[in-house]
């Protein structure tokens, strides 16, 4: 996830890794505390929870640094207010999302209300990567996806934000690196996406996700945990491509926890480098 989010900011950029009103449809498949026990809904530790905290108010840090104008009077992609979704807004269109990346983040979305979806789906992904927590990944990867003005905004506030201070508490070295034999794990999962509004120029889309973040091996304190939020992104048509002007994420909403056994932690280490990334369609 970012620290923008319990993470935050999704896979790897290491790993390099809509019009209709439907929702998220994957493409190309591309993930507990540890020991067995069945998780509890209530059972982080205090480590977990103090980490969790200092995340919170970075992603307000972050929300701040990045704040700027409302497009109110944007409008839906055939004229209207855009409205709430019809019964087949879960169906996936078939269309494919993108044909390039750069960077390794997919690039190139068609200029209409889908590929807005697409593009906000795909940019929470490499937002919430573990390449967040590299200086120069995530140089790059905020290059790439805000428009160069937001960017030149952001990247000043994101370096003070993924402070020497702030990875250490996240169990990482300086340079954004896991302890030896541990797996550091931040993954945004899109669940589905809406446009809440859209025109030629602009869109407003909101992306549901699962986020995983936390650190998976045999020296962690704090297991990979599991956190539902919605990720709100206000979007601009630049260069050929959308791009990211601001950005917000607020709680939920997250479905009741099942009753799953909690998988160890060699178990979600060995997820973590077999599962990659997906390309995410609207």
């Amino acid at each position: 996830m970012t620290p923008g989010d319990e993470h935050d900011y999704g896979e790897s950029a290491r790993s390099d890794e809509g019009h209709g009103y439907g929702r998220t449809r994957l493409r190309l498949p591309e993930n507990d505390p540890y020991g067995g026990a069945r998780r509890g809904g209530r059972s982080s530790s205090r480590s977990l929870a103090t980490v969790v905290g200092v995340v919170v108010v970075l992603i307000a840090a972050i929300a701040f640094a990045n704040r700027g104008g409302d497009d109110s009077s944007s409008t839906s992609a055939n004229g209207s207010t855009a409205a709430g979704p019809d019964a087949t807004s879960t169906a996936p269109t078939g269309t494919r999302p993108v044909q390039s990346k750069t960077g390794g983040i997919p690039s190139g979305y068609a200029h209409d209300a889908q590929g807005a979806q697409s593009a906000a789906a795909n940019y929470a992904v490499a937002l919430g990567s573990t390449g967040m927590f590299r200086t120069d990944d995530r140089h790059a990867i905020v290059g790439t996806i805000y428009t160069d003005a937001a960017a030149a905004k952001l990247q000043g506030a994101m370096d003070r934000a993924y402070s020497t201070d702030f990875l250490a508490k996240m169990g990482l070295d300086a340079d954004g690196n896991a302890p030896r034999g541990d797996t550091f794990v931040s993954r945004v999962v899109p669940v589905g996406t809406t446009s809440q509004a859209y025109s030629a120029t602009s869109a407003k889309v909101a992306v549901w996700y699962l986020g995983l973040i936390g650190m998976s091996g045999p020296s962690s304190t704090d297991p990979v945990t599991s956190s539902w939020k919605t990720w709100t992104f206000d979007l601009q048509w630049a260069d050929g491509d959308w791009k990211v002007v601001t950005d917000q994420q607020k709680e939920g909403p997250a479905p009741v926890p099942g009753d799953d056994q909690a998988a160890s932690s060699d178990e979600i280490s060995k997820a973590i480098e077999e599962f990659g990334g997906l390309t995410y369609a609207r």
